[in-house]
């Protein structure tokens, strides 16, 4: 069986003028570059022309990528870009809650690890929901910035150095939005899990 290539390995391959190569890397990142999107801009129709922009920016781009990070955080950092350049051409407005509640089974949702029973009772399922609610909802509210360090980190498993490559910031800059956007959510559900007002995530 042959070996799967690596990402420099098409990256390398695209700049010797392989397109297909390049199609690879989309097939690869596409899925978590259009979550990440997704999670900006929230109209959809936007969010796959904001995708495809990114994709063509990061070819175009290719023959600068040097290698010091990898791939998909060079992609990431593209993305994130993009879609900001994108609501800021728009002139968006902040996004109410009401507007960001979603009803689609298949929308990935952030969720922060709760102590939960193991009685599957319908209290137990109620709480289960309610928090799972609380924390989008927080998250949801979060300041853009807050809110994409913590995707990234939470949802898509990035590592801070790599989060501060992909969102051009220093690594402790990182580290406080992680922490102001952890903060914000604990505050939500400190009050539905009776936690005391100073119990750390």
């Amino acid at each position: 069986m042959a070996d799967i290539p690596s990402d420099l390995d098409l990256v390398q391959r695209v700049k010797n003028g392989d397109r297909e190569a390049f199609n690879l890397l989309v097939l690869k990142y596409q899925r978590k570059v259009s979550r990440l999107v997704g999670r900006l801009v929230r109209n959809p129709d936007e969010a796959d022309d904001v995708v495809q922009d990114a994709f063509i920016k990061a070819y175009r781009a290719l023959p600068q990528f040097r290698g010091d990070s990898a791939f998909y955080t060079w992609l990431y950092r593209i993305a994130v870009n993009t879609a900001k350049n994108h609501l800021v051409s728009q002139g968006k407005r902040p996004i109410s809650l009401s507007e960001l509640t979603s009803n689609d089974p298949d929308e990935e949702s952030f969720e922060l690890p709760v102590v939960t029973t193991d009685n599957n009772t319908p209290e137990a399922e109620l709480m289960s929901r309610q928090v799972a609610e609380a924390v989008n909802r927080a998250v949801l509210a979060l300041p853009e910035e807050l809110r994409t360090a913590l995707s990234l980190r939470e949802i898509d498993g990035l590592s801070y150095e790599e989060i501060a490559e992909a969102m051009n910031c220093p690594i402790g800059t990182v580290r406080s939005r992680i922490f102001r956007a952890r903060e914000a959510v604990a505050a939500e559900l400190r009050p539905l899990l009776n936690l005391s007002p100073d119990r750390r995530w």
